[in-house]
Formats: structure tokens, C-alpha cells, sequence
């Protein structure tokens, strides 16, 4: 297992993190797995076993029972090493400060993720969602209060949009606020939309980049294959609706591409659409998930897998996003003067 630093900070986290959501298994989240404290456990030991250091979940996660199955796990003496990240923003309850990034909301919900996972300290809290009714002063300095108390080491966002990312730093340097190290964010071969402001970000920001869902709700996986039936078992089967497919053609060539590739290696295609996003120098480590000791020991191999140069060029092709406005004017009309952020995006178009 590699280690790679998250951002700017000190900290090192594996190429591959243990994702929670499959934990507890109640309302919303059942469509992804309803595992208890001993099958959970098992898994738990599998990846770390394996050299997994973070641990990543969410107090919304089925109404925080992911959480308290992190406690039941750990039984409040984690492994030496072993890292918890987890987030909020979202509904905790049906009052009107249950939600969003408020103060109030957010030093409360992180003192109920402490109690809930039995520990001290959450190494890694993060912003699940933006909120754009909070001024980001108060949520930086909400989240500033958290690190100085000692509850919280490292903060970062998830599903923020370029501006919104900038805005925060900005607040963060002019109020001299703790920063984001890192932003969660969706990105695979089927949506590289990240690579239009997201990742240009990172690399100008210093940000680390953990991945979220990076097999698509499974629709990397290989299971699913063009005029075949959903499988029983899978996200999809269950209603999942998570990424929104807007070119079903061109992720069944996608597909194809990596079931071609797989077949080649005598690996899964999973492993191999993960090995693409670990190989991605702006990646830090991508969340992995699910049910069984098979699906996970799948994905951890992918930690291990190298793409050649012809296997990535193979998969970029078949997968490299439009270039929208202004990028296709700056790649015309600017390539002279374009940065290592800029070039993130528009280098592969330059060819």
C-alpha cells in the first residue's frame, strides 16, 4: 500500500480508503448494504490488514448508526494509526438548526460524531455539502474552534464547486482560519467533470483529493454490460440514481474499454477503473465500499495494479470530457501563457 501526503498538510493517508456508508443499513442507505457490527468488523480488520489507514464515514449515514458501529468496532481504542474521518451538514433532525454549516449546527454535530465513534479526536472533519445560506466566516471559524479545542486535526470540504472552494480559502487567509486539506469530491472515467475547475484547484491550492463512489455506483464494475439487464444485488437495482448518466453510449464504450483491458491483465474491470484514478497524480486516495470480504479484497488489489502507458491513453480516450468554454478559448488563444493548474485540463486537449 502507498502513502501519499493529503495536501499541504503532514499527514499521510493510503491510496485506497474504507468507505462506511454500507454500515447500519437504515432508511435512505439501505440501497447500499445493511451491514451490522460483526460483518462490518470483519471488513474493518480486511482493510486494514491490507494497509488501509483512513476510515471514512458521515454522521447522515443511515441517522449516524454508521458512526456507532465505528465505536461499537474500535470500542473507543482504535489501532495505533488508524485514522476516522467523517462529515456533516446534512439533516440530523427536523428542527431548523439541525442542518447546515452554521456554528451552531456544526460544533454540536461533531460533538455528537465524537460520542458516537467513542473517540477524542476526528482526524479528518469535513464540510458533506455546501451551504449557501451560512456566511463561510462562521464556518470557518466554527470549524477553526474545532481543531483549537483538539476535536478535530485536519478539516476539508466535499461537493463544493470551484467558487465555492476559493471563497473558503480566501476567508480562511484573511481571517487566519485553519484551511482545507482536502476535498472529497465524485470522479471517475464516466464523470471527469471534476477535471474542469476541481482538480486545476488542487494543484494550484495544494488540496488533497479523496474520491468518493469512484466506481460509479458500481457501473465500472463490470457487472453492468451494454443490452444486459440491471443485476440483481447492485446499486442500481435497488432505485440508486447516483451519478446521473447523461451519455449511456459513451459508458458502455467505457465499459467496454475497461472489461477489454481487465480481460488482458486477468483482473476485474474494477480494479482496473480504480488503478486509472490511483495512477491520477492529483488523486490522493479513493473511498472504497461495499458488502462482501470479495468485493473488497477485489478493489484493495487495485492499490497494486499499474496501467501501462497505452492501457491509460486507451482509457483517457475513450472517456475525456468536452472542452467547454473558456477552456477551448484559453487552449486557442492562450497556450503560451497557461500554468500546471491550467494545463490539468487543457494539456490532454493540446494533442
Amino acid at each position: 500500500m502507498e502513502y501519499r501526503l493529503l495536501g499541504r498538510s503532514g499527514l499521510k493517508i493510503s491510496t485506497v480508503t474504507m468507505g462506511t456508508m454500507t454500515f447500519g443499513g437504515v432508511g435512505w442507505a439501505k440501497a447500499t448494504g445493511d451491514l451490522g457490527v460483526p460483518e462490518a468488523k470483519r471488513l474493518v480488520d480486511l482493510c486494514l490488514d491490507a494497509g488501509v489507514n483512513l476510515i471514512d464515514t458521515a454522521d447522515v449515514y443511515s441517522g449516524g448508526v454508521s458512526e456507532e458501529i465505528i465505536g461499537e468496532i474500535f470500542g473507543g481504542k482504535r489501532k495505533d494509526g488508524v485514522l476516522l474521518a467523517t462529515k456533516a451538514r446534512f439533516p440530523m433532525g427536523a428542527g431548523p438548526n439541525d442542518a447546515g454549516s452554521s456554528r451552531q449546527h456544526l460544533i454540536g454535530a461533531c460533538e455528537a460524531s465524537l460520542r458516537r465513534m467513542k473517540t477524542d479526536v476526528i482526524d479528518l472533519y469535513q464540510l458533506h455539502e455546501w451551504d449557501g445560506q451560512t456566511p463561510l466566516e462562521e464556518t470557518m471559524e466554527a470549524l477553526d474552534t474545532l481543531v483549537r479545542q483538539g476535536k478535530v486535526r485536519y478539516i476539508g470540504c466535499s461537493n463544493f464547486s470551484g467558487w465555492h472552494i476559493m471563497k473558503a480559502l480566501g476567508v480562511s487567509k484573511e481571517e487566519r482560519r485553519q484551511r482545507f486539506v482536502s476535498q472529497q469530491i465524485h470522479y471517475t472515467l464516466e464523470a471527469r467533470d471534476a477535471e474542469y475547475e476541481l482538480l486545476p484547484i488542487t494543484v494550484d491550492q495544494g488540496l488533497g483529493v479523496l474520491v468518493w463512489s469512484p466506481l460509479a455506483g458500481g457501473l465500472l464494475s463490470g457487472k453492468h454490460r451494454r443490452n444486459q439487464a440491471t443485476p440483481e444485488g447492485t446499486r442500481q437495482f435497488a432505485g440508486w440514481t447516483e451519478p446521473p448518466i447523461r451519455d449511456e453510449n459513451r459508458l458502455w464504450n467505457i465499459v467496454d474499454t475497461l472489461v477489454s483491458i481487465a480481460e488482458s491483465r486477468g483482473v476485474s474491470a474494477a480494479q482496473v477503473a480504480l488503478a486509472w484514478l490511483i495512477g491520477r497524480k492529483t488523486v490522493t486516495s479513493v473511498i472504497i465500499g461495499g458488502r462482501t470480504e470479495a468485493q473488497f479484497k477485489d478493489n484493495l488489489a487495485a492499490a497494486e495494479l499499474k496501467l501501462t502507458a497505452d492501457e491509460r491513453k486507451r482509457l483517457d480516450d475513450v472517456s475525456v470530457p468536452p472542452l467547454l468554454y473558456p477552456y477551448w478559448h484559453q487552449r486557442n488563444e492562450a497556450s503560451d501563457r497557461l500554468s500546471k493548474a491550467d494545463l490539468e485540463l487543457i494539456a490532454s486537449h493540446m494533442k
